[in-house]
């Protein structure tokens, strides 16, 4: 048997011509903050693997060629009422909303996850279990709803994750209690090395959210207003009581899973060139020039503003102290369980016997 995919919403070519209109919400000005956003997650990504190539930093996930999924997303959400559930890959999505890239900085040199989102930031920690966090989301959805507190969820994730069974339990659930959350798949083509025709056999990601009872889309995550409009939309739909949304954004991983892969092995170099000639931060720039919003003095400043941010960034990370040795206790509940001060006497006594002469 044989199913029917829906078309890929696309309303930006890949020359930078309009396919459709462009979406309520993204004007002149939002749509250069837009690409100067793309510009500093290109350098951050840049700055993030040669700090962990030199020992700084832990293991990294870059973001190269998945710019406007995370942008255009991002900008779609109101930062005083949505929650963000990332998975690794969002570094740049959460800087958009609220959690800086120096803390960004500050996790990848080992500082607890929860230490890193400030007081008031709808954020919740970096997950590295793969799928784990979409029934978190789900959850916290819920939890809106039963607050009645108006806003929504986006939760961030791979392909990759859609095989785990903690994505099929969210997804059944939020279709089921109406769950205001929006269910992001970053379609990259890869789940480290196993490509997405390995990865399921429906003909889209985002048919499968048929079978929970809510809409799916398939959007090109390369273009920016594809993924603004998609994700805008369901949003909305989410916090007007509708229930959920699956969204896939059909992109490509230009280069590595992270930093301790090595994506030679296993991608075919004709591919990967195919891919970079599809670049949304040069798609969406040359919209831009067309329409008189940039020129190459007006993208010279950009440039040097997303290096400045990034080395600003960096320059605040470094400069904050080490955290405790035992610091990331204090990140687990909001208030310690009788067990977690035990286990935690229990470390630190260790330490100290591990210090003694």
């Amino acid at each position: 048997m044989t199913t029917t995919a829906s078309p890929m919403l696309q309303l930006l070519r890949e020359d930078g011509t309009p396919a459709g209109p462009t979406p309520p919400g993204l004007t002149p000005e939002r749509l250069v903050e837009s690409l100067r956003w793309m510009k500093i997650g290109r350098v951050f990504d840049g700055r993030a693997i040669a700090l962990q190539r030199q020992g700084k930093s832990l293991t990294y996930a870059g973001m190269i060629g998945q710019e406007a999924a995370l942008v255009g997303s991002a900008m779609a959400l109101d930062p005083a009422r949505d929650w963000m559930v990332p998975q690794y890959r969002e570094s740049l999505a959460l800087a958009i909303h609220g959690y800086s890239l120096a803390r960004f900085f500050l996790y990848l040199r080992g500082h607890a996850p929860g230490a890193a989102v400030p007081d008031g930031v709808k954020i919740l920690p970096v997950q590295i279990s793969v799928g784990t966090h979409i029934t978190h989301a789900v959850g916290l959805a819920w939890g809106l709803k039963l607050q009645q507190t108006g806003g929504a969820v986006i939760a961030y994730f791979g392909d990759g994750a859609t095989s785990e069974g903690s994505c099929h339990e969210g997804a059944n659930f939020a279709g089921v209690m109406g769950a205001p959350v929006v269910l992001f798949c970053q379609n990259n083509g890869w789940a480290i090395s196993t490509p997405r025709s390995r990865q399921t056999a429906s003909a889209t990601i985002a048919e499968k959210a048929g079978a929970y009872g809510f809409p799916g889309i398939q959007v090109d995550g390369n273009d920016l207003f594809a993924v603004y409009s998609a994700t805008r939309e369901a949003i909305e739909r989410a916090r007007d009581g509708d229930g959920p949304t699956l969204i896939e954004a059909v992109t490509y991983r230009i280069g590595a899973h992270t930093t301790a892969d090595d994506p030679t092995r296993y991608v075919p170099p004709d591919e990967l060139e195919r891919h970079q000639r599809r670049d949304p931060m040069a798609r969406l720039a040359a919209y831009l020039r067309r329409e008189g919003l940039l020129d190459d003095a007006a993208e010279a400043h950009l440039d040097e503003e997303a290096r400045e941010h990034v080395a600003a960034a960096y320059a605040e990370a470094d400069a904050a102290p080490e955290p405790a040795d035992d610091g990331f206790f204090d990140h687990i509940y909001a208030h310690p369980t009788p067990r977690l001060l035990r286990q935690r006497e229990e470390y630190n006594a260790g330490r100290a016997g591990d210090q003694r002469p």
